[in-house]
């Protein structure tokens, strides 16, 4: 839209001559797009704009941003690198009963039955810890809580209460042996994803037949559903079909018949709310578990980047039609980097490099505000995150 579509933090149109000009000036120089929505920022009054989406700087300076980035705090990386001692490698709470320690999360089981499950900053692929990425924990937490209160009416979850921005407190759970993964799309570059066992030529998998023509990332035909084993730390899932988890007495009949029907359910709903936020959900993971009255609950997380595959719906197309990969926003952007440089399943996997994990940082954030329409919250730079959780977990100890 052209100079009368600017509209300040606020939502409502911008009235100040000086602003109005100020914009115009940039337009004739072609510093901004015409066809864009430009904020002011509330510090120096400088419009800013990237795309088709924005939001108005809200601490008072304005920082340069990559095109594919929101205005945001976050967005600059020397403010990242100040922060950047604020990473959560680990969660280790001696006062906290009962320690387990996975990829990602700590986990502590306290006698009355309920788990505090604490979202460390590690991130996990091809079933490594890859490196700390500064923000990453919260993201998880706080897009999972908005994901869990959005889906109860389909399921009930886990959760009892968030004590933390890193952390939730839920009911303790005997989780199902069965990773329930729905996908959308013909994607992914795991061993166990659709694309990869495509590419090796099967198109019987998972007890479903995939027609034969189809190309990367296209969309299937309908939703399926893709379970694995859940594989102990550093050893590889297994894919499995419906018949193969009865068989093996994995999940009772009707047990499968819950999580299949929920998973598909809880799927929909996310690529509803998804489509709605200018993204596609292509595919993701739900974990289900029992409760002490053998009531199968929605476990662990729902829609996060670790999760789940989302791409820029506005892009899609086009890119599909080049033989491009998608634009995308979440755990595949380091799967991506890692996979250009070895194979991750036989060689060493090399070091992330810091512009990467900051650049990952901030594609993190960027996921969290666009996919729950929420502002992040940054952890305050006086008090270091482990130091905040053991203040807000204390009552437990």
């Amino acid at each position: 839209m052209g100079i009368a579509g600017i509209k300040n933090p606020a939502g409502r149109r911008a009235k100040n001559s000086i602003q109005t000009q100020t914009l115009g000036r940039l337009i004739k120089s072609g510093q901004a797009k015409k066809n864009c929505v430009y904020l002011p920022c509330t510090g120096c009054g400088k419009f800013r704009g990237n795309g088709d989406t924005f939001r108005a700087l809200k601490r008072g300076a304005c920082y340069r941003q990559c095109p594919l980035v929101e205005t945001s705090f976050h967005m600059d990386t020397a403010v990242l690198k100040s922060r950047a001692h604020q990473v959560l490698r680990d969660a280790t709470i001696p006062e906290l009963p009962n320690h387990y320690r996975g990829k990602v999360r700590d986990n502590y089981d306290l006698a009355d039955g309920r788990r505090i499950i604490i979202a460390s900053d590690r991130i996990s692929a091809f079933d490594f810890i890859l490196a700390a990425i500064p923000f990453k924990g919260q993201v998880l937490t706080q897009t999972a809580r908005y994901w869990f209160e959005a889906t109860k009416d389909i399921i009930a979850n886990h959760v009892l209460e968030y004590p933390d921005p890193n952390v939730v407190v839920g009911q303790r759970l005997a989780i199902l042996p069965v990773e329930m993964v729905v996908r959308g799309y013909l994607a992914g570059t795991t061993a166990t994803s659709v694309l990869t066992m495509y590419e090796a030529g099967k198109r019987e998998m998972y007890g479903v037949r995939l027609p034969d023509g189809m190309r990367a990332n296209e969309k299937l035909p309908a939703p399926i559903i893709t379970p694995t084993t859940k594989a102990a730390d550093g050893a590889h899932d297994a894919p499995l079909s419906p018949s193969g988890i009865l068989e093996q007495g994995l999940l009772k009949q009707t047990q499968w018949k819950t999580i299949s029907e929920a998973a598909l359910a809880l799927f929909a709903r996310g690529q509803q709310i998804a489509q709605s936020r200018g993204l596609i959900l292509a595919d993701t993971k739900y974990e289900f578990g029992l409760d002490a009255a053998g009531r199968i609950l929605l476990a662990d997380e729902i829609h996060t980047p670790d999760s789940s595959r989302y791409w820029f719906r506005e892009s899609y197309q086009s890119r599909f039609e080049r033989g491009e990969k998608p634009e995308s926003f979440d755990k595949d952007f380091v799967r991506n980097w890692v996979a250009a440089r070895c194979d991750p399943y036989r060689d060493p996997i090399p070091a992330i490099p810091d512009d990467m994990i900051f650049e990952t940082a901030r594609v993190y954030v960027r996921a969290f505000e666009t996919i729950t329409g929420q502002t992040f919250d940054p952890p305050s730079a006086d008090e270091p995150v482990l130091d905040r959780i053991r203040r807000n977990l204390e009552r437990f100890f």
